[in-house]
């Protein structure tokens, strides 16, 4: 089966091909026909089954873009998250000019609520921001269609639920809902009953071959010992990219400590950190900058990197569906990976709970000895001492034809976004094919130029005025 197969535009499938989708995974298969004959689903799909474009392609493909107000919104259980699948939105629906805005905590509000007085098609956030922003009118609900409740397992699991259903309670009856989860625990199974119509439950089974794409084991070993074991483990597996779990910000940091005092090429994530670093750190991890992270887990939960080789669970989680979503970041998109688990003799009935949740016990391996160690110490020293291989993002290709332009004049100099498409359409081989998103604030707009007519615009733009007004204008600093 391929993308064309469905009853997709030009424009969606000319960008899918841009982003490297080649055939649709079985998740994607069986959800995107469900969600454009307008069916309200549950679906229980693995981490890595490619679960965000399921339901992004199709939500694309119908959104109005005449409409300025929000026609989807998405719920998410972690910043990082809102901001991955913000990004997929306007990748996805690149060349139909979607715009899609995310919004969570620790962000200035007002900036949001700027953001959100745009031409804003689809709205990505958390929950408890995103009822912030509904409670205060600052997003208009009245013309949601589609409503998707994302991670709803982990979402729940952190106590999200009575906001969730606050939110859901504001919503348009005549909308499309669609659920997804890696488990489905009572409390998903109540929340689907309680708020979707006749929905089409779609579960797509880890095949053997799934199954065998990530090799679980565990290592029993006393706490004081952990620190060693974590050195002796990446000697001998010595991957080209790893994400190592604790349970608390102070147990990253004194792992992070200890690595990089060895050598370790590594940097961190947790909740202690501000948005903008965490999410610097997980963009240079994605690029392959650096091969080890340590994180708690913000890291866990939905964020899509390519190629991780090994996850370490330094502290076995307390949350036994944790367990699944840390070890779905390794073996995706059908490359192999491994998962290891530090346990202690304490941590007992946590393993006895995950196993449970898993179907099968996880194999146990015995400790690395010095003698495998020394003789995995060269080679091992030897990547390490070496410059890692920059990965390029499947959305760099997409974009490369894409120049995002600055002018120094915004809605104070009383600019909309029709002066700016009227002015560069005047511009001889420019038409309005070639704008892209546009987004105006108080003192500043930003303008997308697609098609490669960046530099041709850029030119023009910097004699020419805009309703009467000279502005500055240059390419858009990241």
């Amino acid at each position: 089966m391929d993308f064309t197969d469905f009853t997709l535009s030009e424009e969606i499938l000319s960008t899918l091909a841009s982003l490297q989708y080649q055939q649709p995974t079985e998740v994607q298969r069986k959800v995107i026909p469900l969600v454009m004959e307008k069916h309200d689903v549950v679906v229980k799909s693995r981490t890595g089954s490619g679960k965000t474009a399921s339901f992004a392609i199709p939500i694309c493909e119908m959104i109005d873009w005449a409409e300025n107000k929000p026609q989807a919104l998405v719920l998410t259980p972690t910043r990082e998250l809102a901001v991955q699948i913000s990004e997929d939105f306007i990748n996805i629906g690149r060349l139909k000019r979607i715009n899609a805005v995310e919004v969570y905590g620790k962000q200035s509000f007002m900036y949001q609520k700027t953001k959100l007085k745009q031409k804003t098609h689809v709205v990505v956030g958390t929950p408890g921001r995103l009822l912030d922003h509904i409670q205060k009118g600052t997003i208009v609900l009245d013309q949601i269609r589609y409503l998707v409740i994302d991670e709803a397992d982990e979402m729940l699991n952190m106590g999200f639920i009575e906001q969730v259903e606050a939110i859901i309670e504001k919503m348009p009856e005549n909308r499309v809902t669609m659920l997804f989860s890696a488990t489905l625990p009572d409390t998903v199974k109540n929340l689907a009953q309680n708020y979707l119509q006749s929905p089409v439950e779609v579960e797509i089974k880890p095949s053997s071959n799934t199954a065998e794409l990530i090799e679980h084991s565990l290592i029993w070993v006393e706490e004081h010992e952990k620190l060693q074991l974590l050195q002796n483990v990446t000697i001998i597996e010595n991957p080209d990219s790893c994400i190592i779990f604790c349970r608390t910000k102070d147990r990253v940091d004194m792992v992070v400590d200890h690595l990089t005092e060895l050598g370790y090429d590594c940097d961190k994530i947790h909740g202690g950190m501000i948005q903008e670093d965490r999410l610097e750190v997980m963009s240079e991890f994605k690029r392959g900058e650096f091969r080890y992270l340590i994180a708690t887990d913000v890291a866990a939960r939905g964020i899509d990197i390519e190629n991780i080789s090994l996850v370490i669970n330094f502290d076995i989680p307390y949350e036994k569906e944790s367990y699944v979503h840390r070890t779905g970041r390794t073996g995706r998109a059908g490359m192999k990976g491994k998962a290891t688990t530090f346990v202690t003799e304490r941590e007992k009935r946590l393993l006895e709970e995950i196993e449970e949740l898993i179907g099968f016990p996880i194999p146990q391996k015995v400790p690395p000895t010095a003698e495998q160690v020394a003789m995995s110490q060269f080679a091992f020293e030897q990547k390490i001492s070496s410059e890692p291989e920059i990965k390029q993002l499947k959305s760099e290709e997409l974009n490369k034809d894409i120049t995002k332009l600055y002018f120094n004049g915004g809605k104070k100099k009383k600019l909309r976004a029709v002066d700016f498409v009227g002015t560069i359409c005047r511009i001889e081989g420019v038409s309005a094919e070639d704008i892209g998103i546009i987004t105006i604030l108080d003192t500043a707009s930003y303008v997308e130029i697609l098609n490669g007519k960046g530099s041709l615009v850029l030119s023009e733009m910097k004699h020419t005025t805009v309703k009467g007004k000279q502005l500055k204008v240059h390419v858009a600093r990241r």
